[in-house]
């Protein structure tokens, strides 16, 4: 990591703007007096984090499912020669929020996210209605065992520490949510501004108290509706320059034990249950980050043998065309 030239306390904001994010008036006092630095300090750094694609932003990550909204990954096959067009056109999707090209003959993944009344497969087939795509398929959830990333930034750190397991694997239903709920994820969703006092100009344009706002944005943290509330790190810029999904057959009696296994390893962030397809018989998808290839196989490799999962390929990601977080129409 040193070839960052990070200093400490930029290793430490950084690993408290992912997890720790304070929901408070003035955040970035708060989080100076975390790192015994003043608030200007605080806020000079994180831009300068940023101005490095370090830090990609500071907002909410929502659950989509809570919100009303259907989610899948998607695979295709396109050709080299109509890569660029297929990835312009699947990034300028407002439901995409992540966009891969990986390392097999299915090249081409990324995730959509639909409001129910929608549905999956009819917005499918408008967005690839232009892509000349040889094959392309849909891998909707039926579990998910683990979802959110954290990278450490200190040597000896590995991946995903800390992030939130949900260990039962059930996939939540949409959330009750009040005309003042939505009003105040509508105005959270964008990158908090680097100001000292961020929360108060969003508070005032609902015409709240900024401590009422504060309030809510805790209660949906608490609900379920927000995962967390933090920074979304570039990882190849933070030092973790592989990145594999790696996927199993797993027979009904074992999918559940082997899903909570993942969860628990640092370098997995995301973990799911998925229905597989005629092209791709593989149910059990993992995520994993590392500093260097050879350990997310490594890690492959050891799960493998442990849980006897024996059929399993590893798909490194080759370029990312698309790294957001989708802002929901409520």
């Amino acid at each position: 990591m040193t070839s960052l030239n990070l200093d400490d306390i930029d290793k430490r904001l950084i690993n408290l703007v992912q997890a720790e994010f304070p929901l408070t008036v003035e955040p970035y006092t708060d989080l100076g007096l975390r790192l015994g630095i003043d608030r200007d300090s605080v806020i000079r750094r994180i831009a300068r984090l940023k101005a490095r694609r370090i830090v990609r932003l500071i907002g909410p990550v929502l659950d989509a499912r809570s919100l009303g909204y259907q989610t899948t990954l998607v695979a295709m096959r396109v050709a080299k020669e109509h890569q660029d067009k297929a990835e312009q056109i699947i990034a300028e999707h407002p439901g995409v929020s992540h966009g891969y090209e990986r390392g097999h003959y299915f090249n081409l993944w990324f995730t959509l996210a639909v409001p129910a009344e929608t549905g999956i497969e009819t917005e499918l087939t408008k967005l690839t209605s232009t892509i000349k795509a040889e094959a392309v398929f849909s891998l909707p959830a039926v579990k998910v065992f683990k979802i959110g990333a954290y990278f450490d930034m200190y040597e000896g750190g590995e991946g995903t520490a800390g992030a939130a397991i949900q260990s039962g694997g059930e996939l939540p239903g949409k959330a009750d949510l009040s005309r003042e709920d939505k009003m105040v994820i509508r105005e959270l969703e964008q990158d908090l501004p680097l100001v000292p006092r961020p929360f108060t100009a969003m508070a005032n344009e609902l015409g709240m108290a900024v401590e009422d706002f504060l309030a809510a944005c805790v209660s949906q943290l608490q609900c379920g509706v927000m995962r967390r509330f933090g920074a979304s790190i570039n990882h190849s810029h933070a030092g973790y320059r592989a990145n594999a999904m790696a996927c199993w057959v797993a027979p009904p009696d074992k999918v559940g034990a082997v899903g909570r296994r993942l969860a628990l390893l640092p370098e997995v962030s995301h973990c799911y249950e998925r229905t597989p397809h005629t092209s791709w018989p593989y149910n059990l998808f993992a995520v994993v980050h590392s500093r260097t290839r050879a350990r997310c196989q490594e890690l492959v490799r050891q799960i493998s043998a442990e849980t006897g999962l024996a059929d399993c390929v590893v798909l490194f990601s080759t370029r990312e065309f698309k790294k957001t977080r989708i802002k929901y129409l409520l």
